[in-house]
């Protein structure tokens, strides 16, 4: 029997409860009515629960769904999801800083894969390149162990004298009994294992940056985010979205128009699928955080709403400070911040992931507090993953595999972590040949994808189709 993940009505409902009481709805007399009818909770881990509902239980689903939706939430004023409204709770949002020089051509575009004293330097070549290299290391790093608990994750890297994590997964000398209680992904294992890696394989987490460098290339940073919803009918196979993604591709197909798309239905709008989209919006805008997060929220505005949309925000914003080459890691995070509602929960989780990650010595015990204080989001959700994201960066003080090793070894999403915590430390790196060589080399220099004409791609032609889509100074 065919159970499509992520768009089941009985499950949906599940986690729109759960999303309720986060967000502030007062929503028990829902929740008693549908599980007084029989109806389940919402899948701790997958996508879809093992067996269907009855018609009768799936039509009270879709019915809660649209009640659950017209509840007010207690938090709304302080987690917009409008931009002009996300900027008006934002005190410090960030200013352009133009650059002392201009050089170049005489139009002000500097020479492709040149470090101009002066110029932001995140127009090279070579830091884009090391951004590619650096999110695809990342994602490939997390591929094996996602969805698995943090205490699996532990026990299968200890067991091979990885812990810390430092390198690679692996199954070469596991115990038969370990490998039975933490099964690898099963979609990742025989691409993403040590053994296995033979370039980058297929994930979302490099479609989406390729989608989002088609979509500056057909539409320009002025693209809307009906742009953003033709160009996924066009080009993205619906089987390879995911969560939020999936809800509004469906609801696309249905004749809901964006940004109706975002929450019609769509339990996971505060999930993590909006930040795997955002590297392109900062890497194309270099020393432009505003800029950044503005293209950031066009398209997260697609699929998300409230803390989802900020923490594609925060990482565009993020990446942008980041790319320029001027600034640390912590100067990087603060300015991500700028663009992040004070009052938001997104907002106080990456500033107390990163007050502990400086206060604390040893990452395994920043990792156990952060799991008990945002234990109760779902592992997928934006809220613990960006928090864990911002920690690993700052406890790595922006080491390139310092940040991915920590980023993956704290659990929750950890391919995205990873992709996200490389991308940034990436270009901070500079350049790949400032990229350890055991990330580097089993990539091939090669990028599988269902998406386009990218197939195969080289993560040196990727950073060349970048550059050209990249404000300059």
């Amino acid at each position: 029997m065919l159970r499509l993940t992520w768009v089941q009505p009985e499950d949906l409902l599940g986690h729109e409860l759960h999303q309720a009481a986060q967000d502030g709805r007062e929503a028990d007399p829902i929740a008693a009515r549908w599980h007084a009818a029989g109806g389940p909770r919402a899948p701790l881990r997958a996508g879809a629960s093992a067996t269907p509902a009855s018609p009768y239980l799936r039509a009270l689903a879709t019915d809660l769904l649209d009640e659950l939706a017209e509840l007010p939430s207690e938090l709304a004023d302080q987690e917009p999801t409008e931009l002009a409204s996300v900027m008006t709770r934002c005190p410090d949002w960030p200013v352009r800083r133009p650059d002392p020089t201009d050089v170049g051509d005489g139009g002000g575009t500097p020479t492709a894969g040149t470090e101009v004293p002066g110029v932001s330097p995140a127009v090279a070549v070579p830091r884009l390149e090391a951004a590619w290299l650096g999110r695809a290391a990342g994602c490939l790093l997390g591929k094996p162990v996602e969805k698995l608990p943090l205490h699996g994750i532990r026990a299968l890297a200890k067991a091979t004298g990885n812990w810390p994590l430092h390198t690679w997964f692996t199954a070469r000398g596991l115990p038969t009994e370990l490998t039975d209680a933490y099964p690898w992904n099963r979609r990742s294992a025989s691409t993403s294992l040590a053994e296995n890696i033979d370039g980058m394989p297929e994930d979302d987490d490099l479609n989406y940056p390729l989608l989002n460098l088609l979509l500056l290339q057909r539409h320009g940073r002025r693209f809307t985010t009906a742009d953003v919803a033709r160009l996924w009918l066009d080009e993205l196979p619906a089987g390879r979205t995911f969560t939020a993604e999936r809800v509004a591709y469906r609801n696309l197909l249905a004749g809901v128009e964006p940004p109706r798309t975002a929450h019609h239905r769509n339990p996971f709008r505060e999930w993590i699928g909006a930040l795997i989209r955002a590297d392109v919006h900062g890497w194309t805008n270099p020393g432009d955080p505003a800029a950044a997060a503005a293209q950031a929220h066009r398209d997260a505005a697609l699929t998300h709403t409230a803390n989802g949309v900020y923490a594609a925000m925060f990482t565009a914003a993020t990446i942008a400070e980041a790319a320029t080459g001027r600034s640390d890691i912590h100067a990087c995070l603060r300015t991500g911040l700028t663009v992040v509602p004070p009052a938001s929960r997104l907002a106080k989780a990456v500033h107390h992931a990163v007050r502990l990650a400086h206060s604390t010595v040893d990452f395994e015990k920043v990792v156990d507090v952060l799991h008990t204080t945002y234990g109760d989001y779902h592992w997928v959700h934006a809220l613990p993953n960006t928090a864990l994201i911002a920690a690993a960066l700052t406890h790595a003080d922006g080491d390139f595999s310092g940040s991915v090793c920590r980023a993956v070894s704290g659990g929750w999403d950890t391919d995205s972590n990873g992709a996200t915590a490389g991308s940034v430390a990436g270009l901070l790196a500079g350049a790949p040949a400032a990229l350890p060589e055991r990330w580097t080399t089993p990539l091939k220099n090669r990028l599988a994808t269902s998406l386009a004409d990218f197939n195969g791609i080289g993560f040196d032609t990727l950073a060349q189709l970048t550059h050209r889509e990249t404000r300059h100074p």
